[in-house]
């Protein structure tokens, strides 16, 4: 499956990904293609910009949570990092981390066609 390439190339590890939805392959790949549609990625940024912490860490820990299973490891770098400066309610570089998971988000539109 051309998809399965292309995420593979992008830096997903979809063997454990596919592994985690049962062996399905096209449940995975529906999975996927619900990542870029997802709002809680511009909730965040919205909550970045506001240093909300508490709200910031719930939706980045729900964002890093889904990415981890998928395996999606160029999503996962950047959110991981996140999640921890908000967890520990640490101010830091969260714009620039966001445009990183941003921009990885935009290549995962563009494997998904979307």
């Amino acid at each position: 499956m051309e998809i399965i390439n292309k995420l593979n190339e992008w830096g997903a590890n979809t063997d454990i990904g596919i592994k985690r939805c049962a062996n399905n392959i096209n449940l995975y790949v529906r999975l996927v293609k619900m990542i870029p549609l997802n709002d809680d990625f511009k909730k965040l940024g919205d909550t970045l910009k506001n240093l909300n912490f508490t709200e910031g860490f719930k939706l980045a820990h729900a964002i890093k949570g889904v990415v981890a299973n998928l395996e999606l490891i160029p999503l996962l770098n950047p959110i991981s990092e996140i999640t921890e400066l908000l967890r520990n309610e640490k101010e830091g570089n969260y714009l620039e981390l966001y445009n990183k998971l941003l921009n990885e988000l935009d290549k995962l539109r563009l494997i998904c066609n979307l």
